[in-house]
């Protein structure tokens, strides 16, 4: 019972944070819409699928951190899964800076722009970045 308890609390942390960053997002556009300025919006559209996959992650991090253990990072996750991830999620942004020119595959995701496959990878980076945590054998 405790542990289902933990992890509905963390359920509905999540859902509020969740929450409270749409809200923001939907302030943002609002404000670049008036002011011309998309960088405060191009930013959080960015960094918040890092931020939900982190926090996808953090439950599980702090029951293994009061295990009190030895830490570690595991490179070869976030070299083999994470990078990947992470380039997935800001070709589209990158695509349109000096570097564009030669990033492979930047205009394919540039074109896809903000879809579903950019948040996902920004998801999975920000689990993935977490999950490198791991006890020191």
């Amino acid at each position: 019972m405790k542990r289902f308890l933990y992890y509905l609390g963390s359920t509905v942390v999540i859902g509020i944070i969740f929450y409270l960053g749409m809200k923001y997002h939907i302030n943002l556009k609002k404000e670049a819409e008036m002011s011309f300025n998309m960088f405060p919006t191009l930013i959080f559209t960015i960094v918040s699928p890092v931020v939900i996959g982190m926090l996808l992650r953090i439950p599980k991090l702090i029951l293994e951190i009061i295990e009190k253990k030895k830490w570690t990072f595991d490179w070869a996750k976030i070299v083999a899964v994470g990078l990947p991830a992470l380039y997935v999620g800001m070709a589209p942004y990158l695509y349109y800076t000096p570097m564009g020119d030669y990033m492979p595959f930047a205009a394919v995701f540039a074109s896809l722009g903000a879809s579903t496959i950019t948040t996902a990878a920004g998801v999975v980076f920000g689990y993935v970045l977490l999950d490198s945590l791991k006890e020191n054998d």
